[in-house]
């Protein structure tokens, strides 16, 4: 049994240990790039408060490198009998460079590690789930464009109700997308911030620089208050959860519609047979399981927030071991969110759309609207024109006009792509992605060239 942190000579029962461990393992890999990354930035920042030796510094800092190199190449694991990626990262120090690996947890606790880590780990993930919002936006526009001039019923209450296209039907997913974008980013901006000095929520007696590790981490600002550091522990996640289940909903409502697009009845859509699965005892099927498990996967994910929320909601200020409870819920769904983008950005570029559904006369009602609206404009009262077309389709006279002519924005003849390409855009720039890799890569390539460039920042000032 390897030696805890908080060791004090005596064993906590087995089942105990068991029951209090639970999956922090397993969820802590998810952290560990982003517990070396926190660990040089810490490290860095106490050897210029004389807390460490320059000469300890370049040792540890030349370690953590190589232990870094071997999470990104999966390599890394937590041992049995080591609590968590913090006792782990401490433990490969301590063995490889002797008691020097001790001195990277003064002015910390594990509480404001894990609070850096997961902010860190987070951040990431939103830029990688933006990243992927991004290209199927990209796809469904492509698509909107392609399809612009092909009609398509338009429903109200599941009843055939007036013309849409398949430019419209694709472009709206893709503007849907822009909003849950916005959404993405405020939880981007919550979550950039540095709790890291705020050790177990009531900060420390070391003269820490906290501003110095904001800017070698490239957070955009601390989280100033040491106790709010602490409290923020359940509300980022329960916040990012809430932008994570925007998205979802825009790709469950997608991948509904082409499932019903896609069946036989209505036949609007083919979705790539390779694409597509069979059944085991009919042997015409073709299933479209991809999207029927994007809608199950995403709806799964709408109800993260509410998960988060009911795990810390109750709690009061502090730190509670209630919290861990939130990763497993939490830490997975980014991955299990952008396979489902994926796979819908790779169905999307390859689904063929019928042009030819408005030869079946089910479908010439829909153009009722258009008759009424025609003579109105010609000049007949809307309401007598509603009531002549409505008495023509109960007599079986009404004979459809299947040609619109719609030209406000945002309609059938105007589908304003390039402005929502251009929110999409100011929705992008807004993000500042490259604030944060600049200082990760800085961090993890070169951290004495990030000290260099903190006090030749501070030093103009």
């Amino acid at each position: 049994m390897k030696s805890k942190l908080w060791d004090k000579g005596y064993e906590v029962t087995a089942e105990i240990e068991r029951f209090t461990i639970g999956r922090d393992r397993e969820m802590d890999l998810y952290l560990a790039e982003a517990d070396v990354l926190g660990s040089m930035a810490h490290i860095t920042m106490l050897e210029s408060i004389g807390l460490l030796e320059k000469n300890e510094l370049q040792t540890l800092l030349a370690e953590l490198r190589n232990i870094l190199t071997e999470i990104r190449e999966g390599q890394f694991v937590i041992e049995e009998g080591v609590e968590d990626v913090h006792s782990q990262v401490e433990l490969m120090l301590t063995r490889r460079l002797g008691d020097v690996g001790k001195k990277i947890h003064s002015g910390r606790s594990r509480n404001d590690q894990v609070l850096v880590d997961l902010k860190l780990f987070i951040r990431k993930q939103l830029r990688l789930v933006a990243e992927d919002v991004r290209s199927l936006f990209a796809e469904l526009q492509q698509q909107s464009e392609r399809y612009k001039d092909i009609l398509m019923p338009g429903y109200t209450h599941l009843q055939v109700a007036m013309p849409s296209s398949f430019g419209l039907w694709l472009g709206a997913y893709a503007e849907s997308l822009v909003d849950d974008l916005v959404f993405l980013q405020a939880a981007y901006r919550i979550t950039n911030r540095n709790p890291l000095g705020s050790a177990a929520g009531y900060g420390s007696s070391f003269p820490l620089n906290r501003t110095m590790t904001t800017e070698l981490l490239g957070f955009d600002s601390l989280d100033y208050n040491v106790v709010y550091a602490q409290m923020g522990r359940g509300k980022t996640e329960r916040n990012v959860a809430f932008a994570l289940a925007s998205i979802a909903g825009t790709v469950s409502k997608l991948a509904f519609d082409a499932c019903l697009f896609n069946s036989q009845n209505f036949g609007f859509i083919k979705l790539p047979k390779e694409c597509t699965t069979g059944s085991s005892i009919m042997p015409h099927k073709k299933n479209p399981d991809v999207f029927e498990l994007t809608r199950a996967k995403c709806n799964k994910l709408q109800a993260l927030p509410q998960q988060v929320t009911l795990i810390m909601n109750n709690l009061p200020s502090g730190y509670f071991r209630d919290l861990q409870i939130i990763k497993e819920v939490f830490l997975p769904a980014f991955q299990e969110l952008r396979e489902c983008l994926q796979m819908a950005t790779y169905i999307i570029a390859r689904l063929e759309v019928n042009e030819h559904i408005l030869d079946d006369p089910r479908y010439d009602l829909m153009f009722s609207v258009e008759e009424v609206n025609r003579l109105a404009s010609e000049g007949m009262p809307f309401r007598d024109a509603y009531k002549k077309v409505g008495l023509d389709i109960e007599a079986g006279k009404f004979v459809p006009r299947k040609e619109v002519h719609h030209t406000h924005e945002g309609s059938i003849g105007n589908l304003c792509t390039k402005e929502i390409a251009a929110l999409m855009q100011q929705v992008w720039d807004g993000f500042h992605f490259e604030r944060a890799e600049e200082a990760e890569k800085t961090l993890s390539d070169s951290p004495l060239k990030g000290e260099e460039m903190y006090r030749n920042n501070h030093t103009r000032q």
